[in-house]
């Protein structure tokens, strides 16, 4: 699906063209304790002026989260939650005309945002911690990221086949909640109770076999912990080996990347296209997962 067109469908009547061109979400943490950048945009004029910044560089949505979703991390009341976001949702709103993704797995933050003029709700727990949150969305006819995770359930041994058991109960909750497909994005949850490299590699090789679903892919594996494995960097310097991530994840199908450093990403990707766009000139598939 990876330079096939799809028009996915979004909050506020905007939609987003995926396909020939791959797509980039900004992460924008309002948050003190997020495992690569907490604290750095904790304030409403920080946090603007960083999303200002991801724009210029070329992104082409804003994901704002007040919750650090890294391993340990304390949790927020929903008060606090959205003391965090609304603020900011509600200038960006106001003073650009950026596409906006609410990072949160609560229904009542979902809809709030929404209200406040976001686009986009990216569900780090697949509608299945809130699933009132997949009611919230249809209403909105909000664009919806549902993401795997392995966290506090039992999984299945093989890697892809834990992902379509948890996307199916996940879309069907989706379904009974009466969400539009076209507003349907699939993340499968690069490092989320993953445990160990080996098993992120197998899930950026497999990903092709994650189209079977019939729904675009988002992938996140910015400054991940595997590729800190893998490079010896700590967090912040793992931009290099996010991009080579998503080079790879764009050639086996993935749409939109969820990334931290969006110049690098973005020239990285324009690489990928370029080359996809030939190869189907060309009319040969070895360079596709």
């Amino acid at each position: 699906m990876s330079n096939q067109q799809h028009r996915w469908l979004l909050a506020r009547e905007r939609s987003l063209i995926l396909g020939e061109k791959a797509r980039l979400m900004a992460i924008v943490n309002v948050t003190p304790d997020s495992f690569s950048d907490g604290g750095r945009h904790d304030t409403l004029e920080t946090a603007f002026r960083h999303c200002l910044s991801c724009l210029e560089e070329g992104a082409d949505i804003l994901d704002i989260g007040g919750e650090s979703t890294r391993p340990g991390a304390l949790p927020v009341s929903t008060a606090e939650e959205q003391d965090r976001v609304l603020p900011l949702i509600e200038r960006l709103t106001r003073e650009t005309d950026a596409l906006i993704s609410i990072d949160t797995y609560r229904a009542e933050t979902a809809r709030a945002a929404l209200q406040a003029g976001a686009h986009i709700v990216n569900d780090v727990h697949g509608l299945q911690r809130e699933p009132e949150i997949a009611a919230v969305a249809a209403e909105h006819r909000a664009g919806l990221c549902i993401m795997h995770t392995g966290r506090d359930r039992q999984r299945l041994a093989d890697v892809i086949a834990d992902q379509n058991a948890f996307f199916e109960t996940s879309l069907a909750i989706a379904r009974r909640a009466g969400v539009h497909p076209g507003t349907i994005l699939l993340d499968p949850g690069f490092g989320f109770a993953k445990e160990t490299t080996e098993i992120n590699l197998e899930l950026l090789a497999r990903l092709p076999e994650l189209q079977s679903l019939g729904f675009p892919l988002l992938v996140g594996t910015s400054r991940k912990r595997f590729l800190g494995t893998l490079t010896g960097r700590e967090a912040a310097d793992r931009d290099a080996a996010t991009a080579a991530t998503s080079v790879i994840a764009r050639t086996k199908g993935a749409s939109v990347f969820r990334i931290h450093n969006v110049a690098i990403n973005r020239d990285a990707l324009a690489v990928a296209d370029a080359m996809l766009a030939l190869e189907t000139r060309l009319g040969k598939g070895h360079f596709h997962g």
